[in-house]
């Protein structure tokens, strides 16, 4: 075992301690912190700690982004890119714009849109491999020693890196730390009855192989990875049928955006099969068998797994350290980040927080902040901003109708349909809405839900409400573009004016 070089030293304020040309300098040791994993939160705890001027170790197996740029968000969200582009063209013949081609005897056809799914991919990947590579450049411009291994807690004041190049590790390093930062991510859940081969049956990480577009994909869960992928390949020209187990797609979701999505879903020709449970998925001689609990069998010629996803902290050594688990496996940590252990921070879907990169990275901001004595503001996770990258989108903040209903929040509930924005006329969008949330009484906005293409930059606004609690009458009196998808957030919060 190696011990890794002792971290910088720098002289105290700079100066030599005594008035003796000959006394010996007093050295002040930097911060030593590792972080454990290089995805969102890994990645800015590390460059937080080295803007703060801590010695920061990153120990990543994989590459820098970790899962979330090489396997999950990036690939995943520019095969939605690609999902959306084949849509648009589809759908331009509502606009008057038509294509044509010209047969050999000179008569109008019209060509079919063809996708190149081994070009989509491979497009993909090099993006993602890209994103990762710029982000490792910034790490090392910014002083952070990168250690490529798997990482496991010695204690509390140590890692343990293997860095042998098989799985089992035959050479080790171990690093020192006054802070320890766990970001090892999660990874997808994999049901004996249904194993994901990488040929035929898929987890989400396994997609980005395909050479052809599926002729029949069944997707095994309606949760946002589920409904995502299963509305990408709908649109790429796959039949699809999604498999939920609920009594809906998107349980959990604001019920009105879920209910516009299946609609979409349905009208596009996927088969929804909900309160459908898949028992197994077994390869058969050109395809899949999917058997549901109820004994009925879906065949088709590929199948996506997804199932949920399980946390990497099995094995790392955190129950050897102290660090408080859930029975799932999540690290348990508090509103700064902190862990049972006061020197141990965790960040990411490994957490109990909630699994979303932009929650990850301000996470490990937060995290290496507080460690170092700086300025921290706790997480208000209620204030995140999140998406689900249908089409058309979901994205929501703050207070849920469900939570306003049950008597949990004390608001007001408004709720305007997109067909009647002129710009969505002019586009011709006619799913999807504007809700605002407004406090009872002092008409302060305490959440919202938009569907609508493009609704990840649409919520913006109403985050930023939200978080700095202005009222409907702030937003209203705020001038949006005519005309505009966003005309609609006021529209709806001057109609929830509040008459003092």
């Amino acid at each position: 075992m190696r011990v890794l070089a002792a971290p910088g030293t720098r002289l105290s304020r700079g100066r030599p301690v005594g008035e003796n040309k000959g006394m010996p300098y007093e050295f002040e040791r930097k911060q030593r912190i590792v972080v454990l994993g290089g995805g969102p939160g890994g990645y800015e705890a590390a460059l937080a700690g080295a803007q703060q001027g801590a010695d920061v170790t990153l120990i990543e197996r994989v590459g820098v982004g970790g899962s979330a740029v090489i396997t999950d968000v990036v690939p995943s969200k520019s095969l939605i890119a690609t999902a959306e582009a084949s849509n648009s063209i589809g759908e331009a013949t509502d606009l008057g714009v038509q294509f044509f081609g010209r047969s050999e005897t000179g008569k109008p056809i019209r060509p079919e849109v063809a996708i190149n799914l081994a070009a989509v991919n491979k497009r993909l990947l090099a993006l993602a491999r890209q994103q990762s590579e710029d982000m490792k450049a910034t790490l090392i411009r910014s002083g952070v020693r990168l250690v490529h291994g798997s990482g496991r807690l010695d204690g509390t004041s140590a890692v343990i890196v293997s860095t042998g190049d098989d799985a089992s590790g035959t050479d080790f390093d171990r690093v020192e730390a006054d802070t320890i930062i766990v970001s090892v991510g999660a990874s997808p859940r994999v049901l004996p009855s249904a194993v994901p081969d990488g040929e035929r049956i898929f987890n989400w990480t396994q997609v980005y192989s395909l050479r052809s577009v599926p002729e029949h994909l069944i997707v095994v869960g309606s949760g946002v990875t589920g409904a995502e992928f299963a509305s990408a390949y709908r649109a790429l020209g796959a039949d699809v049928t999604l498999i939920s187990s609920r009594d809906q797609v998107l349980p959990g979701e604001d019920v009105d955006a879920a209910h516009v999505i299946e609609d979409v879903f349905t009208r596009n020709g996927m088969v929804v099969l909900s309160k459908s449970r898949a028992s197994s998925v077994e390869r058969t001689e050109n395809g899949v068998r999917a058997t549901l609990s109820d004994g009925r069998v879906v065949e088709g010629s590929h199948c996506l797994m997804a199932v949920g996803a399980v946390p990497n902290t099995a094995g790392i050594g955190l129950e050897d350290a102290g660090v408080q688990l859930t029975e799932s496996g999540h690290i348990r940590v508090n509103r700064v980040a902190r862990t049972s252990v006061p020197n141990i921070y965790a960040a990411g879907d490994c957490t109990t927080e909630l699994p979303l990169a932009s929650v990850a990275s301000m996470t490990g901001r937060t995290a290496v902040f507080h460690a170092m004595g700086d300025a921290v503001n706790p997480i208000e996770i209620r204030n995140v901003a999140a998406n689900i990258f249908t089409q058309p989108e979901i994205a929501s903040v703050g207070w849920t109708q469900k939570q306003i209903e049950e008597g949990i929040a004390q608001g007001n509930i408004y709720k305007l349909a997109l067909a009647s924005n002129p710009r969505a006329k002019m586009m011709g969008i006619k799913d999807g809405f504007v809700k605002l949330f407004a406090r009872t009484g002092s008409g302060t906005v305490i959440g919202g839900v938009i569907v609508a293409p493009k609704a990840s930059e649409l919520i913006f606004p109403l985050a930023l409400a939200v978080e700095h609690r202005l009222t409907v009458d702030d937003v209203a009196r705020a001038f949006p573009v005519y005309p505009s998808l966003t005309g609609s957030i006021t529209d709806a919060a001057r109609a929830m004016h509040i008459v003092l």
